[in-house]
């Protein structure tokens, strides 16, 4: 049972090692088949494996703090579900579910910006075959497919009111997470202190100077993935400038 176990010696992540690249590749690969099969995916029928997911992903979470309550490592200080990729997880449910576009509009943003970072730079330490493994990088490449698959089959698009949602939605969060990290200890959202591991938060300066920097870009992005994803009707072309004359 080493592959469900708590120690890592046989199962030490390395990034961007031969298990890590591939699955960079698989969600490169998962993309591009929703992108071309979004037609033959709008059928009705593919309901039932939106459902199917939304059941594997918590069934999955659900065996993941199970894991970490059998091997003594569930602990109030990181296993709360308050981390941003987490948050991401309980939206991606949650719209697999209901299929609510206000859902949509906050985890097409989190996860694309934040599952996508996790993938590349993730903070793990378990490597194939260890289901820690595979519960992480499931749980990421879902968080990302689904809203990209809402985008092209069922037609969500972005608008700029979606970017404004996640700018309330985080900044309403934030304090409370803070609060949350003073009070057990944690570091939900890499509020308190960058993680141990490489990662892009790196670059953004030292604590606490980089949550600004973070929520900035973060901030900047969505805007980058709205125009990207947006519908051509949305402000511009909705709302255009024409000057009239008399």
């Amino acid at each position: 049972m080493d592959w469900f176990g708590r120690s890592n010696k046989n199962f030490d992540f390395e990034m961007f090692s031969m298990s890590h690249l591939a699955i960079i590749g698989i969600l490169v690969l998962g993309l591009v088949v929703i992108y071309l099969m979004k037609e033959q995916l709008k059928d009705e029928k593919w309901r039932k494996a939106e459902l199917g997911i939304a059941i594997s992903l918590i069934t999955i979470e659900i065996i993941y703090h199970v894991w970490m309550i059998i091997n003594g490592s569930w602990n109030v200080s990181h296993a709360i579900p308050l981390e941003l990729c987490s948050i991401s997880l309980i939206l991606t449910i949650l719209l697999l579910l209901t299929r609510k576009k206000v859902i949509y509009e906050i985890l097409l943003f989190t996860a694309l910006l934040g599952a996508s970072q996790a993938i590349i730079t993730p903070a793990l330490k378990y490597d194939f075959p260890h289901f820690r493994y595979f519960h992480f990088f499931y749980t990421h490449l879902m968080s990302i497919w689904v809203p990209l698959y809402f985008t092209w089959v069922k037609g969500y698009r972005p608008t700029i009111w979606s970017v404004m949602k996640l700018f309330v939605f985080l900044n309403g969060l934030m304090p409370i997470i803070m609060v949350i990290n003073k009070l057990v200890g944690g570091n939900y959202m890499f509020l308190s202190h960058k993680p141990g591991s490489a990662s892009l938060l790196d670059l953004l300066g030292p604590y606490p100077w980089y949550i600004l920097s973070m929520e900035g870009l973060l901030i900047m992005l969505s805007l980058i993935v709205w125009l990207i994803l947006r519908e051509k009707s949305d402000v511009i072309h909705k709302y255009p400038f024409k000057r009239t004359y008399h």
